[in-house]
Order: structure tokens, then sequence, then C-alpha cells
């Protein structure tokens, strides 16, 4: 494509927003008290000259202070899976918080061992404990898998997610060394110390870094995600697991962002069986909330350690993890939103998705790629579509994503900010669907003039 063609189309967009969000642009010259002008920093990846400003949101409806109302596939990303407010998760909070009282007790509820019940439903392993965040949960599961081995690393995989964990801010460097991820903030000390990394798909990588004998843990994505949508390739898992138990490494499955591919995540529709689990975002329907699960062998590992202080001052748990409040919003997202039949439609809605992204890339004959996890899709600058991270990382354009997010947004469409993501939820409907498919062609004809 002709790059000035698309700064060019790209100025008229942020001239066009900056136009119709008067407020936003006012609320965010105003902002003098906050750290880059956000709550969090991250809130200035955007497209345009500032951020728009939340009024309200319900279901896949988001509406801005200058009174536009969006149809969001960001959802979030992926934090709002459920949907904004779902209204049975908005019942819970009001009876736990203002009928009942006590979201902070630190007393705990009938609540929490129904919704660990239910993840052991979903995802098969037995016995779980709660946190606020995917983050957390990680850091937790790291600190486990670190005693129970005796050993001080963790792998991941170049260019994965898993919040802003310390030892995940590692990517493999171009002469196939591990190295620090361009822009990591005040690291405590050299990541090399703490991690090792692996392309995803690369089973021979990852044997060369576990050889080493020092891994407590693999801690992965069963796909990429915050990348861009990586699949595995066939074998890949199977032989991730044969791995790291010929090592003697621990797997941790992330699936905060996998989530989306079915009711059990990735764990469940392709048959893993790792041996911690951590999720966190889309659980709690909007409230935080976060979880990790272990396996019997595990767990029994872990509470037969007198020496390990799990009840004080161990460094895992926090004062307000598996608070009521949240655990009540858990239950009541995966009992009555995130069901077996809610993802049913939700998975269909992103195919359908996905089918109007490759029509539009077809007709072009553009060398761009479209992937799907369940629920959510991604399209990328590449074809064919990236197989490691790296390769993901590589085939970014930000001038184009830039494009694309400010053309949907000014016309009605949120797309996630990071990356080319959309995702489905239960109040997501074929209209929005097609909305976002006849747009996406028109963007597709402005860029080829």
């Amino acid at each position: 494509m002709d790059s000035s063609r698309i700064r060019r189309l790209l100025a008229e967009e942020i001239a066009a927003s900056t136009a119709r969000n008067p407020r936003s642009r006012d609320a965010y010259g105003r902002a003098q008290h906050l750290f880059g002008r956000v709550p969090m920093t991250w809130m200035n990846k955007n497209a345009g000259a500032f951020p728009l400003y939340l009024e309200s949101a319900r279901g896949a409806r988001v509406q801005d202070i200058d009174g536009h109302e969006y149809i969001d596939f960001c959802l979030g990303d992926t934090g709002a899976m459920a949907g904004h407010s779902p209204a049975p998760v908005a019942e819970a909070v009001d009876l736990r918080f203002r009928e009942k009282g006590g979201a902070t007790a630190m007393l705990p509820t009938e609540d929490a061992e129904w919704v660990g019940a239910e993840l052991t439903r979903r995802f098969g392993l037995p016995r779980w404990s709660f946190s606020l965040t995917a983050t957390d949960a990680n850091r937790w599961a790291i600190r486990l898998a670190r005693a129970v081995t005796d050993r001080p690393k963790i792998l991941v995989n170049s260019y994965s997610y898993h919040g802003s964990v310390d030892e995940s801010l590692i990517v493999v460097g171009p002469d196939g060394r591990s190295t620090s991820r361009p822009g990591n903030v005040g690291a405590p000390c050299d990541v090399t110390l703490t991690s090792r990394a692996a392309e995803f798909n690369d089973l021979d990588g990852l044997e060369r870094e576990l050889a080493h004998g020092d891994v407590a843990a693999v801690l992965m994505e069963p796909a990429l995600t915050n990348i861009g949508i990586v699949l595995p390739e066939p074998g890949y898992l199977e032989g991730v697991r044969e791995l790291t138990r010929r090592h003697g490494t621990l797997l941790i499955n992330d699936e905060t962002h996998t989530f989306s591919a079915g009711p059990g995540g990735c764990t469940r529709a392709w048959g893993l069986d790792p041996d911690i689990l951590t999720i966190g975002k889309a659980i709690g329907g909007g409230i935080p909330s976060g979880a990790y699960g272990l396996s019997q062998q595990l767990a029994d590992r872990l509470l037969d350690r007198a020496d390990l202080d799990l009840v004080d001052m161990g460094g895992v748990g926090g004062t307000l993890a598996g608070n009521a409040l949240s655990v009540a919003a858990m239950r009541a997202t995966l009992e009555h939103v995130l069901t077996d039949e809610a993802f049913a439609r939700m998975c269909a809605l992103s195919e359908r998705f996905e089918d109007g992204v490759r029509k539009g890339i077809e007709s072009y004959g553009l060398p761009w790629s479209v992937s799907r996890l369940g629920a959510r899709t991604e399209y990328r600058f590449a074809a064919p579509a990236p197989r490691t991270g790296t390769e993901s990382a590589a085939c970014a354009d930000a001038d184009l994503e830039d494009f694309l997010h400010l053309w949907m947004a000014n016309r009605g469409v949120l797309m996630t900010p990071f990356h080319n993501m959309a995702l489905m939820c239960p109040d997501t409907t074929e209209a929005d669907v097609d909305t976002h498919t006849a747009l996406f062609a028109q963007a597709l004809a402005a860029l080829a003039g």
C-alpha cells in the first residue's frame, strides 16, 4: 500500500475525530493531575489525538460523553466478554454490596465453593484460589512453581502476554538468545536472570531452553493473543506437555484471553492437561477478578510443605483476593452469562466476522490474514498468518492500524486499540457484525483509492 496515502487518510480521520468529539478533547486537556493525563498510561494507546471518554455502556454498546454510540468489539480487551454490566452480575453485585454488605470482610462465602466447582467443570483442575487480576494469579502461580521445583527460572513465549509479570517481559532476540522485551520499564534485575524465552510453535527452541534444568515452569498462552492471534500448529501443544514432563518442569496455561475459545477455554476445547491454569478479566463480568487452578498432585505437594507460609506473609495472596463481591460476580457471570449456550452463539458470530474480513481481504488481493479463536477474531498485515510472536510483531504497521481503528470509531465501531481484535459478547448481533463488514470493505476501498 502507498504509505503516503495511508498517512493522508489517517490525518483526515484524526481531524474528523477531533471535530466530532469536543467534550472528550476538552476533558483530556483539563486532566492535569493524572500521570499521562489518563487513569492508566495505556489509555493513551488510541489512534486519535486523545482518548474517547466513557459516559455509559450496556451489553455490546458504549456511549461517549459527546453523545456518540458505538458497537463495541473491544469489550474491555476481554474484560467485558460478558458484555457491559450484564443484568445477572449487576443484580448479584447489588445484593452483595448494598443489601448484604461485607464485600471485604475477610471471611469466605459459599459462592466461592460454587465458583471453584464450576471452574473445575470447565477446565478440569480440581483445586482453585482467587485473585483480583490475572497478573496476580500468574505471579502467585510462579511463586508456587518455584517453591515445589526449587528452580529459579520461568520460561515464556516471545511476545506472549501475561500482564505486568516481571518474568514475562522477555523475548527471543535477533541472535536467537533471550533478551529484555523492548520498552520494559524499571526492571528489578536483568530479566535473563529470572526467565528464558522460546518462540511459540518452536519445540526445538523450547527443548534447548529446558535442557538447562533451571526452569520451574513454562507460562504460556495456548494460543498467542495480545500480539495478534497466533494459533498452535498440529502437535505443538502436545509436544510442549511432553517436553515439560520430561524435564521436570511445570506447565501453566494462561487462559485470560484464550477463554474466548469456549466455555473452558483452549484447555477444554483442545484437551490440554496443565499443572496450573490462570484466568482473569472475563470471569467477573466487569468486576475485578482472577483465579488460578492447581492439579490435585500439585495442590497436595504444596499443602504438605510445612516450611511454606501459605497463610500469612509467604507472598501468595492479598487482602482483597477472594472478596465476597468479586466472588459473587464470578458466580453470576459463570452461572448466567458466559454459559455454554452463550459461547456457541458468540463463536458463530465470530465466524461470521471472520468470513466478512476474509472476503474483504480477498477482494483486494491483499497479503493479509485473519485468524479466529472461538469468539475472538483478529487480522494481521501478513500472509500466511504469522506462526511466532516475533513474526507477528514484525508485521505491525502503526499508521495502518491507527487509520483502520479511527475509520471504525468515527463511524460507530470500536476495535481493541492495541491490535486488530474483535470480540463477541452475548449481546452482540449479526447486524453488528455486518456493520463492521461493510465499514471494513469501505476502508479497503479508501485505501485502494
